[in-house]
C-alpha cells in the first residue's frame, strides 16, 4: 500500500493473515481519510466540531446503554446522558415532558424502523405512504415489517405533492394511514409540510400515525422554532442523525416517539432491562459524545453553526450561477444542487449524484477556499448542461408507483 491508494480486495484478505504490520495499516486509513476530507462536499457531515475529550477518556472502555434508557441496572453505561440528550433534543423540539420518549440509536435509518414498527404495532392494517424524495430505508423498512407501503409523487424541488397524497389516502380510506414526511431529503434537503400533510389526513378522518425523518434537518429547524412536537402539530415520532448536523465521530442518532403511542415492552429476565429498542444494546460512547456537543454548544451555538452553513451555502449559490453553473438552494437548505458536473469533477469532490442532477452541502466545518476551489474546477471545462428548475417537474417525478 503506497500514497493513497484505496485497500483492494486482495489487500483486504490479507489483512486477516499474520504477519499484519498494524501500525502501517492504521496509518493508510487516516491517509485516505485525510486525502479525502479536503474535497469531500457532497456528503452530510459536519468536520467542525472537536470530540477528542470524549475518545481520550471514554474511547478505551465498552459503555454498554443495554436496555431502556431509564434502567438503572448492568455493566458499565451513560444511560445519565443519554436521557440528558433525549430531553434536550426533545425540549428543543418543544415535544411535552408528560408524552414523550427516545432512545439514541445507531443513525437515521434505525430511528425510522423504531417508529414504524411502533406505529405499525399500533396500526397493523395501516399503508405507510412516502414520498419519491423520501429516504432510500423506507422501501426496505415496510418490507421488513411485512407492510403495505404507498409511493407519493414529489415536485422538482423534493416536496411531496399534497393533492397526490390526498389522491391516495383517498382511494384507502378504509385503512389507517402511517405518513412519513421528511425534513431535508436526501438531494435537494426539501422539507414536507407536515400541516398540509396533517390537514389531508384530518379531511379523511385517517386514523394513523405521522412521523418525521429529520435526519439532516431536524434539529437546524427545530432552532429555527420551524419544526415543532407539541400537540398541535400532530407528529407522533421523529428521527434525526447525530453524525449529520451535529458532527459525531461515529454513525448515531435520536429518536422520540410520543409515549402514548407506544406499546407495552416486555422485560428481559437475562439482562434485568425492559427491551424497548430495536437493537438492545447501544453504544454508550455515541450518547457521551452527543451529550459532549449539546453540553458545550447548546442551543446559541448550534444556531450560529447553521446560521453559517447557510451563508456559506448562499455564496456558493452565487458562485456557481456567476460561474454560468445554474444553482439552487431551498432558503433553509445547507444543499446546492447543480447540473452533473463531469466524472472527473464528480469524483475530486465526492458529489452525489442522480441522473441529470448533482449536489454539494456546505456543512459546517466546509470552507470558502473549498467553495472557490471547486468553482473554479467547474469553470475549467465545458458548458454545463441544464437542469430543471424547482418549479419544473421532471419527467421521472411524474410517474404513479404504488401498492394496494
Amino acid at each position: 500500500m503506497t500514497g493513497h491508494q484505496s485497500l483492494s480486495l486482495a489487500d483486504a484478505a490479507n489483512l486477516s493473515r499474520a504477519p499484519i504490520d498494524v501500525t502501517a495499516v492504521l496509518d493508510h486509513l487516516i491517509q485516505e481519510a485525510d486525502a479525502a476530507a479536503a474535497t469531500s462536499i457532497g456528503f452530510p457531515g459536519a468536520v467542525d466540531l472537536d470530540y477528542a475529550e470524549v475518545m481520550t477518556r471514554l474511547g478505551n472502555r465498552l459503555w454498554n446503554n443495554i436496555g431502556d434508557p431509564a434502567d438503572l441496572g448492568g455493566v458499565a453505561h451513560t444511560r445519565v446522558l443519554e436521557r440528558a440528550v433525549i430531553a434536550w433534543v426533545a425540549d428543543t423540539l418543544a415535544m411535552p415532558r408528560d408524552d414523550r420518549w427516545g432512545y439514541v440509536t445507531t443513525g437515521g435509518t434505525e430511528g425510522n424502523l423504531s417508529a414504524l414498527y411502533t406505529a405499525h404495532h399500533r396500526h397493523p392494517t395501516a399503508r405507510i405512504y412516502y414520498s419519491t424524495a423520501a429516504h432510500y430505508s423506507l422501501p426496505k423498512i415496510v418490507r421488513m415489517l411485512g407492510a403495505r407501503g404507498v409511493v407519493v409523487n414529489a415536485d422538482a424541488s423534493g416536496e411531496m405533492d399534497y393533492a397526490h397524497l390526498a389522491a391516495q389516502v383517498g382511494r384507502r380510506r378504509r385503512w389507517p394511514a402511517i405518513v412519513v414526511a421528511t425534513a431535508g431529503t436526501t438531494l435537494t434537503e426539501a422539507v414536507d409540510d407536515t400541516t398540509s400533510i396533517r390537514a389531508v389526513l384530518d379531511g379523511h378522518q385517517a386514523n394513523g400515525h405521522l412521523h418525521v425523518d429529520a435526519a439532516l434537518s431536524g434539529i437546524p429547524l427545530a432552532l429555527d422554532g420551524r419544526l415543532r412536537l407539541d400537540d398541535d402539530s400532530g407528529i407522533s415520532s421523529i428521527a434525526i442523525s447525530g453524525h449529520k448536523f451535529l458532527g459525531v465521530p461515529t454513525p448515531c442518532g435520536v429518536v422520540l416517539i410520543r409515549d402514548s403511542a407506544r406499546h407495552t415492552a416486555s422485560r428481559v429476565t437475562y439482562t434485568a432491562t425492559l427491551d424497548t429498542t430495536i437493537t438492545g444494546s447501544r453504544c454508550g460512547l455515541a450518547a457521551a459524545l452527543l451529550w459532549h456537543t449539546i453540553a458545550t454548544h447548546g442551543h446559541e451555538g448550534h444556531r450560529w453553526r447553521a446560521t453559517q452553513a447557510r451563508r456559506l451555502a448562499a455564496y456558493t449559490v452565487d458562485q456557481l450561477n456567476a460561474a454560468g453553473w445554474p444553482a439552487w438552494r431551498h432558503p433553509h437548505a445547507f444543499t446546492v444542487v447543480l447540473p452533473t458536473p463531469p466524472e472527473q469533477v464528480r469524483k475530486k469532490w465526492l458529489l452525489a449524484t442522480d441522473g441529470a442532477t448533482s449536489h454539494l452541502i456546505c456543512m459546517p466545518g466546509v470552507t470558502h477556499g473549498q467553495v472557490d476551489a471547486f468553482v473554479a474546477d467547474l469553470t475549467a471545462i465545458a458548458p454545463p448542461r441544464p437542469i430543471p428548475r424547482p418549479w419544473q417537474r421532471p419527467h421521472h417525478q411524474t410517474k404513479t408507483h404504488e401498492s394496494c
